[in-house]
């Protein structure tokens, strides 16, 4: 596979406007990315990819992304089956965040729901704050992930 490379930009106008990718990455080497699914825009998960995670996202189409606390490169759904094909990748104006549209088939999330983002925290309310559940899971984890 042909590996994309990324240089620095070299002013603040090359990086804002220019039309080259320069992402900047941070002292340990990521990138933010944040997948929305392409057609209803729902924020299915937030992750991080090093050079070659992005690299790859963009030379396959498919989402790889690099796990902090594994230390590792993984391609999404490799294990579960529930894979990403990214239709569109953006970057933002200062180029530390990627976010890619994505179609997800199955469930993002690790917990066996279609969103990593399936609770809300209680807006107003005095007291402890309190988690409400918003979604129900779509697969069980224990049988994709055998080692969870």
């Amino acid at each position: 596979m042909s590996e994309s490379t990324f240089t620095a930009a070299h002013t603040a106008s090359d990086l804002e406007e220019g039309l080259a990718l320069t992402p900047k990455f941070d002292a340990n080497g990521l990138v933010t990315c944040v997948t929305t699914d392409a057609g209803s825009g729902e924020v299915l998960m937030v992750a991080h990819m090093n050079a070659e995670a992005l690299a790859r996202t963009i030379a396959t189409g498919e989402a790889w992304y690099f796990s902090r606390s594994r230390g590792t490169l993984w391609k999404k759904g490799e294990t579960s089956g529930h894979a990403q094909r990214v239709l569109e990748m953006r970057v933002d104006c200062d180029q530390d965040a990627i976010l890619i549209k994505v179609e997800q088939s199955g469930g993002a999330c690790h917990t066996g729901r279609r969103s990593c983002f399936y609770r809300t925290v209680q807006l107003g309310k005095p007291g402890p704050v309190v988690l409400e559940l918003r979604e129900e899971r779509v697969f069980d984890p224990k049988s994709v992930y055998k080692d969870s």
